[in-house]
């Protein structure tokens, strides 16, 4: 199997099964890669090593071998010598005469070697056909001597350590798989608890489930963002069973007034009772006003149940202007108000804005009846006074949450929240909102919103 067919396998294999085994098997890989790789640079670098061993011990026994002895005694078919090696001289004319087994000459690498030079070292085999480590140097002016050894034991320790590089790669690729089975099980334990849980949230729909978190590693992170996320999936869920609670508690109490309505004017009706005119009229009036409370309460509601995805889009506006255009809203329902303001320009939407600043002022008007509401806008903070009885400290915590009354409004319009829809619309936009008594009676009601004294598109024009 060529290269590209076993990595085209390997990659089939590391993408079925589960991500434990597709980890399992990229470690053990790996890791035999590696093994493989520095077991077979090691056998190349051996084999490297025992040549350059051999063509030392070859090149030194040429360079003090008895030059007298060999050149008188040599014959063309080699006669028996005084050492285990052999040593062919060659001459000129292509002739050789040997002691030992005679060399084959190379006459291309070895004919060099008939004068002074380098020592030529090759791979070479004898007449007989045995595998022979040859070194040719010069031995006098036209003359050459070849002296070799064979590789027999080159070959005999490569072969050894062929089978102890082959059972340590073997034995590293048994121990990889065992760690990469053991470091993906620790790895992915985390990850099976994750796994684990959001299936249980999927079956039960509990959002209570909470994975324990250690370290500051990526599983740890995603372990926290998925605490962190179901516990805003439980908050959310928890506040809409609460908004649909309230929001069932305040529709009963104008569904029942108008249900008692009406039912009195169909027994009326149906009896052949005429009611009297005035109760008649009272009865109608009240059921209106049934009516406009209905509507403000769905409205409100609508206004807190939308989305993300439902909010309008926030674009740079002048807030001067929308406090202006709320404070003229409230003088149409009868409030009396006294404005300052200056120039600031936010991004926002307008229609919420417009809405939460015309219910800051309805809240103001509604407590400070027949007084005056003071509007101030300076440097982003808007403050709207009234001049009321004020506020329990104890109340100023609860007074943006959702249905929330104070006891002592009880008796006045409103379902409760005016002021919720005021912080919903002030958090979308950035800013932040408060409600205080203020200094010498009534309170004031302060929003903060981000923005600048210049409009942007005009400060863009500006040289």
């Amino acid at each position: 199997m060529n290269g590209s067919g076993l990595r085209a396998r390997l990659s089939r294999l590391a993408t079925r099964g589960s991500l434990r085994t597709r980890l399992t098997l990229l470690v053990t890989v790996a890791v035999a890669l590696a093994i493989a790789m520095c077991a077979g640079l090691s056998y190349f670098i051996l084999q490297d090593r025992l040549r350059g061993n051999l063509d030392m011990t070859i090149e030194e026994s040429a360079k003090e071998s008895d030059r007298g002895y060999l050149e008188h005694n040599c014959t063309p078919t080699g006669s028996p010598g005084p050492f285990d090696g052999m040593a062919t001289l060659l001459f000129a004319d292509g002739t050789t005469c040997s002691i030992g087994p005679p060399i084959k000459p190379d006459y291309e690498l070895d004919m060099a070697a008939l004068k002074p030079c380098d020592p030529v070292y090759r791979y070479g085999t004898t007449r007989d056909g045995k595998q022979v480590r040859v070194v040719t140097i010069n031995f006098k002016p036209g003359v050459a001597v070849m002296e070799a050894r064979p590789l027999g034991y080159i070959k005999r320790t490569m072969q050894m350590a062929a089978l102890m590089l082959g059972g340590i790669t073997a034995l590293g690729v048994l121990g990889a798989a065992w760690a990469g089975l053991a470091i993906s099980r620790a790895a992915l334990r985390p990850v099976g608890d994750l796994t684990r849980a959001v299936e249980h949230i999927a079956q039960t729909e509990d959002l209570g489930v909470r994975i324990p978190v250690s370290g500051t590693d990526e599983i740890a992170r995603l372990s926290a963002s998925f605490n962190a996320m179901t516990a805003a999936l439980a908050g959310s869920q928890e506040r809409q069973k609460q908004l649909v609670a309230d929001a069932g508690h305040e529709l009963r109490t104008p569904l029942t007034t108008l249900r008692t309505n009406i039912d009195l004017l169909l027994r009326s009706e149906q009896t052949g009772r005429s009611l009297d005119p005035g109760a008649k009229e009272r009865l109608l009036v009240n059921v209106k006003a049934q009516f406009a409370e209905l509507s403000t309460l769905v409205a409100d509601l609508l206004q807190l149940a939308r989305g993300d995805t439902d909010r309008e889009p926030h674009v740079e506006l002048a807030f001067h202007q929308v406090v202006t255009a709320a404070v003229e809203r409230a003088r149409l329902r009868g409030a009396e108000v006294v404005t300052d303001l200056s120039p600031w320009y936010v991004v926002g939407g307008a229609t919420s804005l417009e809405r939460a600043v015309l219910n800051l002022i309805d809240n103001a008007a509604k407590f400070s009846p027949g007084g005056q509401v003071e509007v101030k806008l300076r440097d982003g903070r808007l403050t709207v006074r009234d001049h009321g009885p004020g506020l329990p400290e104890e109340e100023l915590p609860h007074v943006f949450e959702r249905f929330w009354r104070s006891p002592s409004a009880r008796g006045l319009p409103g379902s409760g929240l005016g002021l919720a829809i005021v912080a919903q619309s002030v958090a979308e936009a950035g800013g932040e909102v408060r409600l205080a008594n203020a200094p010498g009676g009534g309170a004031i009601a302060t929003m903060d919103l981000p923005g600048t004294l210049i409009r942007h598109s005009e400060s863009d024009k500006s040289p």
